[in-house]
C-alpha cells in the first residue's frame, strides 16, 4: 500500500491548527497533528515544500523506516519545526496502519494497561476567591485533578489567568502593540518573580483549606524562575503535597534541576518545549524529574514518544503528556492511545476544545469519571471535516511576551 497523496490543512476554529492528511493507494486516509503554536505556517511550509515530495510513492506501512528517513536524511535534525512535521507524518501513518488492521491504535501499541487515563483540568483566577470558584467549576466538569494558576498582586496580567481563557488554560492574546496589516504583535505582560514567590504559598494554603488534602493539585511555573528561586518555591509548597511543580526553570539548562532537586521533595515535571529524547538524558539519567511533559505533536510523534517514555520508565519517571487547547483533537487522540497502553503513565493534561474546533475535528475519545479513554474505532478515532475547516481561515495569533519590571524580556 503506497502513499498516493499528501496535503496540509490549515484552519483556525478558535485556534490555529495544522493537520496533515495522508491518503494511500487503497483510499485509506490518515491524519496527523502538525500544530506549532505561533509558528504554524513554518510547519505547513516544511511539510508542503520539503516532506510531501519525499512521501509520495513510499510504503505507507513502513513507519519506523519513514521516521528515520525523514529525521536522518535531512542533515538538519531536531528543532520544533522539523519534529512537529515528522510527528504529523508519524501519526498519520499509525492512523493508516491501525485502520488497515481494523483496530484502535492502542491495540497495536500492546493493548490496555489501565481502565482509563487520569486527566487534570485547569483552574485559574485573578484572586483567591475567583480561583476557588474556578476549581469548583473544574470539579463539576468531572475532573479529579486540577492545575492551579492565579493572578499576582500588583501585576495587571498573568499568562493563563488574565487575557486568556480560564476554561481552556490557553492564555492566548493577540494585539497589545501596533502590527503591520493582519499581523498583530504579541501582547506584552509585566512579570515580578519576587511578588509571585510571596503569593503562591498562600494560594495553595487556601485551596487545601477549601478542598482538603486528597485532591491532586498541580502548578506551572512557566520557566520563570532561576534554579534557587525554583528551589525556594518547591520547598515552600511541600506542606501542600503537590502532584507536581511544572517547568520551574528554563528547560534548556538540564543541569539547573540539580539545584532544585537538592532542596525540595516536591515532584518536578518538565519538557513541553522539548522535542527530542536527548533533551532528557541528564534529567532522566540523574533522576532530576518525575514526569515527562513532551507532546506527541512536538516530539516526533507516536514512534518517538513511545521510545522516550520507555526510557523514562527505566529511570522511574512517568508520563505527563502536554495537552493544551493548541494540540488539536488529532494530537490529543494520539496521546490518549499512548496513555492507556504504556506502563509508566502518570497523568494527562486535558483542555476541552471549543465548539468551533469540534465542528472541524470530530474525535470519538471520551472523558468520564475523570478518565480519558480512546476511541474503539479503527485508527486514531478522529475525523476531519474539510468543508468546516475551510470556513475558518488562518488568523495570526501569538502567546504573550513577558518583561520584568525593568523592561527586560523574560521567560513566560
Amino acid at each position: 500500500m503506497k502513499i498516493q497523496s499528501v496535503e496540509t490543512v490549515v484552519t483556525s476554529p478558535g485556534r490555529n491548527f495544522v493537520t496533515l492528511r495522508v491518503t494511500t493507494s487503497e483510499g485509506v486516509v490518515g491524519l496527523g497533528d502538525a500544530t506549532l503554536n505561533g509558528r504554524e505556517l513554518a510547519v505547513d511550509a516544511y511539510l508542503r515544500e520539503h516532506i510531501t515530495p519525499l512521501l509520495l510513492g513510499r510504503d505507507a506501512g513502513a513507519i519506523e523506516d519513514t521516521w528515520q528517513y525523514l529525521y536522518r536524511g535531512a542533515y538538519w535534525r531536531r528543532g520544533p519545526v522539523t519534529m512537529a512535521a515528522v510527528a504529523a507524518v508519524d501519526m498519520a501513518l499509525w492512523d493508516i496502519k491501525a485502520k488497515t488492521a481494523g483496530m484502535p491504535l492502542y491495540q497495536l501499541l500492546g493493548g490496555r494497561s489501565r481502565r482509563g487515563a487520569l486527566a487534570y483540568g485547569h483552574a485559574a483566577g485573578r484572586d483567591i476567591p475567583e480561583l476557588l470558584d474556578s476549581v469548583r467549576a473544574v470539579l463539576a466538569q468531572g475532573y479529579r485533578a486540577v492545575r492551579i494558576q492565579t493572578g499576582v498582586p500588583g501585576l495587571d496580567a498573568v499568562y493563563g489567568v488574565d487575557g486568556g481563557d480560564a476554561a481552556t488554560g490557553v492564555g492566548l492574546r493577540t494585539g497589545g502593540g501596533s502590527g503591520a496589516g493582519d499581523h498583530p504583535l504579541p501582547f506584552e505582560e509585566v512579570w515580578d518573580t519576587a511578588a509571585y514567590l510571596r503569593h503562591i504559598p498562600a494560594v495553595f494554603d487556601a485551596v487545601r483549606h477549601e478542598f482538603g488534602p486528597e485532591l491532586p493539585l498541580l502548578h506551572d511555573g512557566h520557566h520563570r524562575m532561576t534554579p534557587i528561586e525554583a528551589a525556594r518555591l518547591g520547598k515552600s509548597l511541600e506542606p501542600y503535597g503537590l502532584f507536581w511543580l511544572e517547568d520551574c526553570t528554563p528547560a534548556e539548562d538540564q543541569t539547573a534541576l540539580r539545584l532544585v532537586r537538592q532542596h525540595t521533595t516536591t515532584p518536578l515535571a518538565i519538557g513541553e518545549v522539548f522535542n527530542h529524547v536527548n533533551d532528557y538524558t541528564t534529567l532522566l539519567g540523574e533522576r532530576l524529574i518525575d514526569y515527562v511533559r513532551s507532546a506527541v505533536t512536538h516530539a516526533g510523534g507516536i514512534t518517538a514518544l513511545r521510545k522516550l517514555l520507555d526510557l523514562a520508565a527505566v529511570h522511574g519517571a512517568k508520563s505527563g503528556i502536554h495537552g493544551p487547547a493548541d494540540i488539536s483533537p488529532v494530537g490529543m487522540a494520539a496521546a490518549i492511545h499512548l496513555d492507556v497502553a504504556i506502563h509508566n503513565f502518570g497523568i494527562q493534561e486535558y483542555t476541552r476544545h471549543s465548539a468551533d474546533t469540534l465542528e472541524v475535528f470530530r474525535p470519538s475519545y471520551t472523558f468520564d469519571g475523570g478518565l480519558l479513554n480512546p476511541s474503539e474505532a479503527p485508527g486514531l478515532g478522529v475525523e476531519l471535516d474539510l468543508e468546516a475547516a475551510a470556513r475558518f481561515p488562518y488568523s495570526p495569533a501569538y502567546l504573550p511576551v513577558n518583561r520584568l519590571l525593568d523592561g527586560t524580556v523574560h521567560d513566560w
